[in-house]
């Protein structure tokens, strides 16, 4: 493999998101987390960076300002409301920003169907784990069928998995996947809902789609969907279909699973690892385009 230096990252959030995507770029070999921030040097995250030995900050987006030298690529695990505070202070200082938070301000980025185009630009949005569990499946509906009337997605994520962030920010949620699933399916009749399941022991994500479809294809959609599952595992290892396009009372009907690696929360927040995967294959590739690396099969090589 050709020598090159990790490109440099920032975290900001020392939340769950955070602290998981923490994890997977400390495992990662393009990457290097130059600074983990937050805004309590007591949190958990902030404790999981020193153990890594990990250099943290408590004050925020200001820890980049002063430091701008700090990193190229800059994570941002806030919430939708800081970020529209903190994208043209980044932007400004030239940073390559990944943006984990519904802010709906970058360009949408689903690593499986639109990556080479996002990575021209300087501010790339990966929507919500739901949007990004269930965005290429609309996209393969678009691809297959005619006529498509309503889609409508269904996302459970175990209670525990969701953290502050994620339960303040539930508008933004729904509105950022409503958004991303109209973009990328061209249907404008679309509906999010997302459950909080509390069950115990905790539940798998589960990501389910309808589809309300004039003449449905379903033999032309069965291959679309199978192709975009294989792209996504390639990045999410514990994607998985377990009920493939089928029609159920009219409507097409897809459902996916998704397991997580374990690195901070256990294996049933898979919520974690579908956006934070797919945000470390996009760093990953910028890297790798940086340096004009064509070998190594980067993230997902760590995991089969």
């Amino acid at each position: 493999m050709k020598r090159f230096e990790k490109i440099k990252v920032a975290i900001i959030g020392s939340g769950n998101i955070g602290t998981d995507l923490l994890m997977k770029v400390h495992r990662s070999p393009y990457l290097e987390c130059s600074y983990f921030i937050g805004r309590n040097e007591m949190s958990e995250g902030m404790k999981k960076a020193k153990s890594l030995g990990v250099r943290t900050s408590a004050n925020s987006i200001d820890t980049i300002i002063n430091d701008p030298d700090c990193c190229d690529i800059v994570f941002d695990a806030t919430s939708a409301i800081d970020h529209i505070k903190h994208a043209p202070i980044l932007e400004e200082l030239g940073k390559f920003v990944i943006d984990m938070t519904p802010s709906n301000i970058g360009e949408m980025c689903i690593p499986a169907v639109n990556l080479e185009e996002c990575l021209k630009t300087t501010n790339i949005n990966m929507v919500t784990c739901g949007g990004q569990a269930s965005i290429p499946l609309a996209y393969a509906i678009r691809q297959t069928q005619e006529d498509v009337e309503y889609i409508e997605v269904v996302s459970s994520i175990a209670s525990k998995s969701a953290g502050p962030a994620t339960r303040k920010n539930i508008d933004e949620y729904i509105s950022a996947t409503e958004v991303g699933i109209q973009r990328f399916s061209d249907v404008y009749r679309t509906k999010t809902i997302l459950n909080l399941n509390p069950a115990d022991p905790c539940i798998d994500m589960q990501v389910t789609v309808f589809a309300l479809v004039k003449t449905p294809n379903l033999e032309s959609l069965v291959e679309a969907v199978n192709e975009i599952v294989r792209k996504i595992q390639y990045y999410v290892p514990g994607y998985e279909l377990i009920i493939p396009p089928t029609i159920e009372n009219e409507r097409i009907v897809i459902m996916v699973r998704v397991r997580g690696l374990g690195d901070y929360l256990p294996a049933y927040a898979g919520n974690l690892d579908i956006i934070n995967c797919a945000a470390v294959a996009a760093a990953e590739e910028y890297a790798k385009k940086k340096y004009d690396i064509q070998e190594g099969a980067g993230f997902a090589a760590y995991y089969n």
